[in-house]
């Protein structure tokens, strides 16, 4: 008996194929290409001075002790230990540690982090309203908070090669209240640029008056100076000492090379204890929405590396010696097309902090390198100072030199 083909429409038809994210597309060149000389400077990921990938020293120790944990399911806010030493190491001396005002959920890396504030957020108050992302920002950004209905706007922040603070500002005091404002805790991705604590204490304030809400997006505690107490300066300054209402989203991937565990935290700092409960309820409603309950291997991984003492202190040395690998490298960077004579000023790459380097150079100069060079790189010019190493530093900035001398 043969069969009948179905006339009707494609439920398909009106489909429309979407390009594959930019920095992805990166990496894909980069693996196609056999020559030896290729470098890849565009994925946020650290490698050693070998341009390997590196297991950290106290994660291999963690990896040990949880060996056996299982593969139940986790509850839906996710493992216990790791909630209360992830919100321990952010806010522990601040009042809202303290006095128990902080609501968590476990999420998956910064970007599940982010996604479930952000459906909170819409639960609390499904009113329009408008998110305030930095221009540039980290693209999935804008995808994560409009997908979700939100009105994405854009805030003024890279301009001569370092932080526009006053268009920011222009921007900031324009926008309603209610309005959610995305904040970079520190080593601001793209740009590797920094409010000042000055800057910072005026861009609170200016939160605090117009009765905005913020949302620290903290992909890099402790992986950007080499201290997560120095690194959240910021967060503790808006919760403690102003006792403002924020989210906190943090990921555990940079600090401690857990990429492809997607470790992340989602907190609440709320105004009253009895708040809490409410937040984590709602949490725990988005949750179980999305993805029902978090991964747990990498939550044990986590939660081990910050509840054993020994490991904990390994952990310690460990930013540290990320942290300071990459602050040679921008160095060794810096001082390699200074002593080329590269035309224009490059003290901008010392200047930035964290893992990312914004050149400032073309899309054609950046084109003319993967060409001629097999140098890959965002289209933006952001490159990672993680994939730079002393086996191709110099290599680099000779290519980065002729591009600037030669292609226009």
């Amino acid at each position: 008996m043969g069969s009948i083909q179905d006339s009707s429409p494609s439920f398909f038809e009106n489909a429309q194929y979407i390009p594959v994210d930019a920095i992805f597309q990166v990496t894909k060149d980069f693996l196609a290409d056999p020559d030896p000389r290729k470098v890849n400077l565009g994925p946020g990921t650290y490698r050693d001075e070998k341009g390997q990938p590196w297991i950290l020293p106290s994660v291999r120790m963690a990896t040990t002790l949880v060996s056996d944990c299982g593969h139940e399911y986790l509850p839906i806010a996710g493992s216990k230990v790791f909630r209360e030493e992830g919100v321990q190491l952010v806010f522990n001396g601040t009042k809202p540690f303290s006095e128990g005002r902080i609501a968590s959920c476990q999420g998956l890396s910064g970007t599940g982090a982010l996604y479930l504030a952000g459906q909170v957020l819409r639960k609390v108050d499904p009113s329009p309203k408008a998110v305030y992302i930095t221009d540039p920002t980290w693209p999935n950004h804008d995808l994560l908070f409009s997908s979700m209905g939100f009105d994405v706007k854009y805030l003024p922040y890279y301009k001569d090669k370092s932080f526009d603070f006053e268009g920011y500002m222009s921007v900031l005091v324009t926008a309603p209240p209610g309005s959610i404002i995305i904040l970079h805790s520190c080593a601001h991705n793209p740009t590797g640029c920094d409010p000042s604590k000055e800057q910072w204490k005026k861009i609170a304030s200016v939160i605090q008056e117009r009765h905005l809400f913020p949302i620290f997006d903290s992909a890099y505690l402790g992986f950007n100076s080499g201290s997560v107490n120095d690194d959240t300066w910021a967060i503790k300054y808006f919760v403690d000492e102003l006792g403002l209402e924020a989210s906190i989203c943090l990921s555990f991937a940079k600090s401690m090379g857990l990429y492809g565990e997607r470790i992340g935290l989602v907190t609440f700092v709320t105004k009253s204890l009895s708040q809490v409960d409410t937040m984590n309820s709602i949490l725990e409603n988005a949750q179980r929405a999305t993805v029902s309950t978090p991964p747990k291997y990498g939550a044990e991984i986590a939660a081990a590396v910050l509840s054993t003492p020994d490991i904990s202190e390994q952990w310690s040395k460990d930013l540290i010696t990320m942290s300071t690998r990459i602050k040679s490298m921008r160095e060794k960077f810096y001082e390699e097309l200074v002593r080329l004579d590269t035309p224009g000023d490059w003290s901008h790459m010392i200047k930035q902090t964290g893992m990312f380097g914004f050149t400032g150079i073309s899309p054609a100069q950046i084109t003319h390198l993967q060409a001629k060079y097999h140098i890959y790189m965002a289209n933006t010019s952001r490159i990672s100072i993680a994939g730079l190493n002393d086996g191709n530093f110099e290599y680099v900035a000779a290519a980065i030199d002729d591009a600037v001398r030669n292609i226009h």
